[in-house]
């Protein structure tokens, strides 16, 4: 029986019906387009705040908003796009929807308590951005809460970091099940090491997640105790310690970016061997170096303190482990680079964004490695250089590799392909935004001028300008990609179970798929 004539996940009803039926459903393909719903909703409303932040900076002086607007704007912004974008981003989204497909299961391991990580992410989301539209000021911080100011502004701080905690609680059910689902749920025949390494990658993801995240959790909870009950963790006038705030952060938040990364460099490593018709060059290095990446990235957080006073042998400590963590990074990124050598190369939207996926990475890597310099690091500490950086690798790394996923998996998460032409022509708009945007930073940075401020002095009017130019063409390409996605998804023409010629065991499945995924469960042989 062809799997085309079976019914598929988005026709299949349940016990509910309408909405209900999908915030109620614990099909895993349907918490991940919920989820992929949500996050892009976050996602247009924390690009649009960047925006206005860039055309406040368009010229020295008041331009659009006040300091005090600014502030607001920029810590919302900053927790949107972290806590609501790149960390539940891939995993939740695309990890959610192919993790059983690509280990032959008929679904995750924990079903009930996939939705339960949904719900909670929508419940964090909503408390913490209630803390814009309470009586009183918006969070002003930054969404890195430092102390001591985070418990001693007047701002709507409370309710941010409640939300951040109960977002955290999201992120930790999502890695268990993860973990579980793998350890338990593969096909008959799929040893690891004959696992693809989109998998491979949310399991490193998943362990950073589990680990690290209810670090975060306890430290958001310290503030609160701060704000609400004057315990004094990290107050200097009650005996505590605001550089204990910036470790307890910093141990988490370092591994965090290998959360929002990893599972792009998972995206990435199966995107070039289809379109290069090639296997991936040396696949034991790549997992090996995955598993190194989540590990050691639990020991250069300090790496964000080099000015905050610390021993010179700690100093000497974060630097060098933060040069060692490179090394898997520049592993995969060799082994993707051997992959495309003497492949026959096909050229198509998720191909484009894989590339300058590696082209931005490398930028946002090298770029790293002059911040944990220590002499270098000294004089660019809290400039622009650091925005620079942090874009290229967060927003540049994971973004890339979300849209070159979305491209690629969204003819058998949809059923239908989109228009090639109007894909391309906002891949490309969208890279020259990215870099006219970003790029100046490293030059702004380099001469002095400090990162978070309303205002500027005019001999950095220059570059900024540039940038913010740079922001309306980087939004206008963004513009392009997600009509042209929501258009395709309800009209673009139906597509083949398997288009690219992907060999992974999702692309052997209906497009979409069937309810359980598979007919009877596949055996690896």
């Amino acid at each position: 029986m062809s799997n085309s004539n079976l019914p598929n996940y988005l026709e299949y009803k349940g016990k509910y019906k309408g909405l209900l039926g999908w915030i109620f459903s614990t099909d895993h393909k349907r918490i991940g387009l919920l989820y992929l719903y949500s996050v892009m909703t976050f996602f247009i409303v924390g690009a649009l705040l960047g925006l206005l932040m860039k055309f406040e900076l368009i010229a020295p002086g008041k331009t659009i908003m006040e300091a005090k607007s600014y502030n607001a704007i920029f810590t919302l912004h900053g927790i949107t796009m972290i806590f609501l974008i790149v960390i539940p981003g891939i995993p939740a989204i695309l990890g959610n929807f192919f993790l059983p497909i690509m280990i032959g299961a008929k679904d995750v391991f924990y079903p009930k308590l996939n939705l339960i990580s949904w719900w909670l992410y929508i419940l964090g989301a909503v408390v913490a951005l209630s803390s814009q539209f309470m009586h009183g000021a918006s969070p002003d911080t930054g969404w890195t809460f430092y102390a001591p100011y985070s418990f001693r502004t007047q701002s709507n701080v409370l309710p941010a970091l409640i939300g951040a905690f109960i977002l955290g609680f999201s992120s930790i059910l999502t890695g268990i099940n993860f973990i579980v689902t793998m350890h338990r749920l593969r096909a008959p025949g799929m040893k690891w090491l004959k696992m693809p390494l989109f998998p491979w990658s949310l399991y490193g993801t998943a362990w950073i997640q589990v680990l690290a995240t209810p670090i975060i959790g306890i430290t958001l909870l310290m503030v609160v105790a701060e704000r609400v009950l004057n315990i004094g963790f990290f107050d200097p006038a009650l005996g505590g310690d605001p550089v204990l705030y910036q470790h307890l952060f910093w141990i988490y938040s370092h591994p965090a970016v290998y959360i929002m990364i990893l599972p792009s460099m998972g995206v990435i490593s199966e995107v070039i061997p289809t379109f290069a018709r090639k296997e991936i060059f040396g696949y034991n290095a790549v997992v090996i170096s995955t598993l190194l990446i989540a590990f050691v990235g639990y020991f250069v957080w300090g790496h964000h303190m080099f000015t905050a006073g610390m021993s010179e042998t700690s100093l000497f400590a974060f630097s060098f482990l933060t040069f060692l963590v490179a090394i898997p990074s520049a592993i995969k990124t060799f082994n993707w680079l051997a992959t495309l050598y003497k492949g026959s190369i096909i050229l198509k939207t998720p191909m484009y964004w894989a590339v300058s996926f590696l082209f931005i990475f490398m930028i946002g890597g090298l770029s790293g490695m002059v911040l944990g310099s220590l002499a270098a690091n000294v004089h660019l500490h809290d400039t622009a250089f650091v925005v620079a950086h942090f874009h290229f690798i967060v927003f540049g790394g994971v973004g890339f590799g979300f849209f070159a996923g979305i491209h690629y998996w969204f003819p058998k998460i949809f059923g239908r392909m989109y228009d090639a032409s109007w894909a391309d022509t906002g891949w490309l708009i969208f890279f020259i935004g990215f870099l006219t945007l970003y790029a100046p930073m490293f030059y702004l940075g380099i001469t002095g001028m400090p990162r978070r401020y309303y205002d500027y002095v005019p001999e950095f009017h220059p570059a900024n300008i540039i940038s913010s130019f740079g922001a309306f063409i980087m939004i206008a390409g963004l513009a392009i990609i997600i009509i042209n996605l929501i258009r395709s998804a309800k009209k673009g023409p139906k597509a083949e179970e398997s288009p690219w010629g992907g060999k992974t065991l999702e692309w052997t499945v209906s497009s979409p798929p069937i309810v359980e995924n598979f007919e009877e469960i596949p055996e690896i042989k």
